[in-house]
């Protein structure tokens, strides 16, 4: 739409980032009597950020449904929680996305998303989280279509520049073209800095030339840093990211989630020096899966190897890409370009430490190995059936944790501690602030619909005031 169109000097609420959680306070803003402006720097095909590439949402509830198999409490919610971030999270605004989720499954409804049952092959998740019929892209188009209906205005290609911040009050935001678009709030919901590499590079050196990026290439922090250099208060760990194993043959940037591999709790991973580094089977996978990309990116080169014989592929849902197949290991390490002789000895130690049990994907199972370093915990099986497969891998990254501190008001807090006047962040920009390390499956979208809506909220109050 024409910026010329949009009477943008008519506007209550400006929405920087057009995906999950900008969308969520785009459309409570205007419930609430708003005048929204939303301005995504995306086309409209490409629209949505990383929320395009979700697909599923995790949440508080008490019993089961149609499309959840049981409960998942709140102290449940907040022990998974606390597990996967080593107690360093803020407790109270962590609690209050944990009991403000318990409404999502109906409200994301009533804006026209609509549910499924799980897929096979999504690990652990049937009972805590919810699937969105036709993926994060439904759910982005849904969103879309009501705040449209209900009048909010969207600009595509739209990238503010610059923010005009003074003594915590915001007053104008500047893109290219000369544009200035003025408000009587703002949300900002403009994601992380996952795909600003040269930024990555700051904290991961070299190494981050090798990372892929499976979201979005838009989301280059460019909001994040405005709202820094305006005084606002960081959080978070600037090193810290939700970090997945891809297929290394994933494209650079977009990728999404059929780039992601499932498969490490099934086998073992190595190094290019076929080295094993980690426990592939520490934990449930929607408590591990994102610390992997984090693990790879410390090897030589960024890149490992996932490998699997024939018992273990229906185990898990596959890459779009084919895995490499062979009829021996030393056939497998040729094709991968590993040292045959290495990792047929890599695979002999780790089934002569393989103890025998009850495997189970389902549980914590007694399938472990003894005597081996590092250990596999759960579901060690012997890589013994052929064909064997193989998978390499590179660190995904899909969202940052560096971000800007906010009260349960979703106002941006300022470095004199002082909450802004009428600036408000939602989604992965404020996410620093619950998370630090590690990752609950479909809690990244959890934050951005929680804090989202109270963005929208509240920039409506204050608007309004």
């Amino acid at each position: 739409m024409p910026m010329d169109s949009l009477e943008a000097s008519a506007v209550d609420v400006l929405v920087i980032g057009g995906g999950n959680a900008g969308l969520c306070a785009a459309i409570t803003a205007r419930r609430a009597g708003a005048r929204v402006l939303l301005l995504e720097s995306a086309t409209k095909h490409l629209r949505g950020g990383n929320s395009r590439h979700t697909r599923d949402i995790r949440y508080m509830h008490r019993g089961a449904t149609e499309y959840v198999t049981g409960s998942y409490p709140e102290a449940e919610f907040w022990e998974d929680l606390r597990q996967v971030t080593g107690g360093d999270t803020n407790e109270r605004l962590a609690l209050q996305v944990i009991r403000s989720s318990e409404d999502l499954a109906s409200w994301m409804q009533t804006q026209g998303v609509r549910w499924q049952k799980p897929l096979r092959g999504t690990l652990h998740l049937a009972r805590t989280n919810l699937f969105m019929l036709g993926g994060g892209k439904a759910m982005v188009n849904a969103y879309y279509e009501t705040a449209l209906a209900l009048g909010v205005k969207v600009a595509y290609q739209c990238e503010v520049r610059e923010l005009d911040i003074r003594d915590g009050r915001f007053v104008a935001a500047r893109g290219g073209a000369a544009e200035e678009f003025r408000a009587r709030a703002l949300v900002v919901a403009a994601g992380g800095f996952e795909a600003n590499i040269s930024w990555l590079k700051e904290y991961w050196g070299e190494a981050a030339e090798n990372f892929v990026i499976r979201g979005t290439p838009y989301n280059q922090g460019r909001m994040l840093k405005e709202l820094l250099r305006c005084g606002a208060k960081p959080t978070g760990n600037p090193r810290g990211c939700h970090a997945v194993a891809l297929d290394a043959r994933a494209p650079k940037f977009d990728g999404g989630i059929v780039t992601r591999l499932d498969s490490v709790p099934f086998g073992i991973v190595v190094n290019n020096k076929v080295e094993r580094f980690y426990d592939e089977g520490e934990d449930f996978w929607p408590k591990r899966y994102a610390i992997w990309g984090g693990l790879i990116a410390r090897q030589p080169d960024q890149i490992a190897y996932s490998i699997l014989d024939a018992k273990a592929l229906p185990c898990f849902m596959p890459s779009v890409f084919p895995p490499v197949e062979a009829g021996s290991i030393p056939e497998l390490a040729a094709a991968l370009a590993l040292d045959p002789e290495k990792l047929t000895a890599v695979v002999e130690r780790y089934n002569r430490a393989v103890r025998p049990g009850t495997f189970n994907p389902a549980v914590l199972d007694d399938c472990r190995t003894e005597g081996l370093e590092p250990p596999k915990s759960h579901w060690a099986r012997p890589i013994d059936t052929p064909p064997f497969y193989g998978y390499p891998l590179r660190p995904g990254i899909t969202f940052t944790y560096l971000g800007v501190a906010v009260d349960e008001r979703a106002r941006v807090i300022f470095q004199d501690e002082r909450p802004a006047q009428n600036v408000f962040a939602a989604g992965e920009v404020m996410a620093g602030n619950i998370l630090t390390q590690g990752y609950l499956a479909g809690f990244g979208l959890t934050i951005g619909a929680v804090f989202g809506r109270i963005a929208g909220q509240e920039a409506a109050r204050c608007a309004a005031s």
